[in-house]
């Protein structure tokens, strides 16, 4: 290759870089756009904020960056991870997962989000359902909600019973405890926002078109019965919180500050260690004469409206 070659080659690795990089500035706008809806006419940042905004953006690669070691050493030392993210509606849990996956391979690391139970799986073992997602040697699951849900909405919007919930917490210590032994990690996390801030969130979602699936009627009711959610979390936490697997408390009023607490708490729960690859050699593309490339119709190809 010559200079000019090299230096094109430079370009187009330097745009392909940023690319990477625009994919979390897209969700910072998103995020930017989301918060001004709600609080009515956006004002120009400060310094102050200016100076965090840089310094979270800086924190997040690197912290992701430190993900990516993550996954390497969980999939070569074949571990298996639980990770359950639970909260109030609106708390953030999204947010957090969507930055702790995005730049990890998705082989490694998935993530569950299971819709309402349907009727075959309500004559079921409660567990039964997650237990089928639950990772192989090599793996990290993340529960976007788990069997906690029982604890939760199941229990305030009545839909299970009494029993059904004492249950529940005569089970669940012992359920976890087979986890662990079984040489599952399990790691569970609180989100915990003001009453405040998630009124605000849930306004900012109604007017904003693009988060309004977010918002469900059980979103609504949710607002209603704040008091009856935060006896059933205090319940909940005090009888779960085992030693082989206790909560973990994220306080998430500050989406920013939450993710950045979140991730850097995650990586200090595992012993990782950078996983040594070694040295990749891009091999030559075999040319063969005889090859001839056949063309593609026209009318096959997607409109490049684009340009």
């Amino acid at each position: 290759m010559n200079n000019h070659d090299v230096g094109e080659l430079h370009r187009r690795l330097e745009r392909e870089l940023q690319d990477s990089y625009d994919e979390e500035l897209e969700l910072e706008l998103d995020d930017r756009r989301f918060e001004e809806i709600g609080a009515g006419e956006p004002c120009p940042p400060t310094d102050d904020e200016r100076a965090f905004r840089r310094r979270y953006f800086t924190e997040l690669l690197r912290l992701q960056g430190e993900l990516v070691k993550l996954q390497d050493w969980v999939a070569t030392e074949k571990r298996r991870v639980v990770i359950l993210f639970e909260g109030r509606d609106a708390a953030g849990k999204g947010g957090v997962i969507k930055r702790i996956t995005q730049r990890l391979n998705p082989r490694v690391c998935r993530v569950v989000a299971l819709p309402a139970p349907n009727d075959r799986e309500r004559t079921q073992w409660y567990f039964q359902r997650y237990v089928s997602h639950l990772p192989a040697a090599g793996e990290m699951v993340l529960f976007d909600r788990s069997w906690y849900n029982r604890a939760g909405v199941e229990r305030v919007m009545g839909f299970c019973s009494d029993e059904e919930y004492e249950e529940f917490f005569r089970s669940v210590p012992e359920f976890e405890r087979m986890l662990v032994r079984s040489g599952i990690q399990l790691i569970k996390y609180w989100f915990s926002i003001t009453d405040d801030e998630q009124h605000f969130r849930f306004l900012s979602r109604i007017h904003d078109p693009l988060k309004q699936w977010k918002l469900s009627p059980m979103d609504l009711e949710s607002r209603a019965r704040w008091e009856r959610y935060t006896e059933a979390k205090e319940v909940m936490l005090e009888r779960t919180h085992i030693p082989e697997a206790p909560w973990w408390i994220v306080q998430a009023d500050d989406k920013k500050e939450a993710r950045l607490n979140c991730i850097h708490h995650l990586l200090g729960q595992m012993p990782y260690e950078e996983v040594q690859r070694p040295l990749v050699a891009l091999p030559e593309r075999v040319r063969h004469p005889d090859y001839v490339r056949h063309e593609v119709s026209p009318e096959m190809f997607v409109p490049a409206y684009f340009r």
